[in-house]
């Protein structure tokens, strides 16, 4: 007997209201006149506000989940592998964006790791079988998880780094932004060769923070152009997926030949 719609209708009904709960707090901040992402505590690894608009991807992404969820192939993934923990991040996401302004960096890692718990499913179990798994389950979860990267960057600098606008940036300042800097470059590296195209998604989340943040670091000359070294190394790990995903379609894969193949040494 085939997959019905119905089947785990339950978990569906409350991925679906999870998933509108998250997608109304962050309209609610963005419209409500706090203006929680444009008015929160500037740090000097605070991004121009445009980041933020990578939201807007997400969320039409995640809509597109909330919809496959009812297919039979979407259902396999999203609720019997992914289950729960998409009701939880969507919930666990909701409250953080709402809390932003009080730099709850401790909830900024549950929003982290329960996105790299689904990451890790989708990626290690699920290989894409159809364009419709990589639209919306692939490419929403690889996109989310590099920007929860970033934001645990950002909140860990907003729990614990100097304002702005009231300090300078004294050494030990330029010491964590240069070492926040390399994680981030590193970690959308890390992404590039996961896996022979690598994942683009999550490198393009990260290299669009980190252009972000040297267009916006400009009181600092030293972390003005450190974000912009590491921005651009981010971007060689862009065009590295782009030209990985171009041999995938193409059917083919990176092969080195005998010579390329032959030890360096002996």
């Amino acid at each position: 007997m085939g997959d019905s719609w119905t089947d785990g209708l339950l978990l569906k009904i409350v991925n679906t209201l999870a998933y509108f709960l998250f997608l109304g707090s962050n309209i609610y901040t963005v419209a409500s006149p706090a203006g929680i992402y444009f008015h929160g505590k500037e740090t000097y690894i605070t991004p121009a506000p445009w980041a933020f608009l990578i939201w807007s991807l997400i969320h039409i992404l995640l809509l597109g989940t909330v919809i496959y969820q009812f297919v039979p192939s979407g259902k396999r993934v999203i609720i019997d592998a992914v289950s729960w923990r998409f009701a939880l991040l969507a919930v666990l996401n909701a409250i953080y964006i709402n809390l932003w302004a009080t730099h709850h960096f401790i909830l900024a890692l549950f929003v982290s790791s329960t996105v790299t718990h689904i990451y890790y499913i989708v990626k290690k179990h699920h290989a894409p079988q159809n364009i419709a798994d990589e639209l919306f389950i692939h490419l929403p979860f690889s996109l989310y998880h590099g920007w929860t990267t970033v934001l645990v960057v950002l909140s860990a600098f907003e729990a614990f780094g100097v304002n702005s606008l009231h300090r300078g940036a004294g050494a030990w300042t330029k010491v964590f932004v240069f070492l926040g800097l390399f994680f981030l470059e590193g970690t959308a590296a890390t992404y590039a060769f996961s896996s022979p195209e690598g994942d683009l998604p999550a490198s393009m989340a990260i290299a669009w923070s980190l252009w972000a943040i040297f267009a916006h670091q400009t009181g600092s000359g030293f972390v003005h152009w450190s974000a912009f070294s590491f921005a651009l190394l981010a971007l060689i790990w862009v065009v590295k997926g782009c030209y990985g995903l171009f041999v995938k379609a193409r059917g083919g894969r990176i092969a080195l030949s005998d010579e390329e193949r032959a030890p360096l040494i002996g």
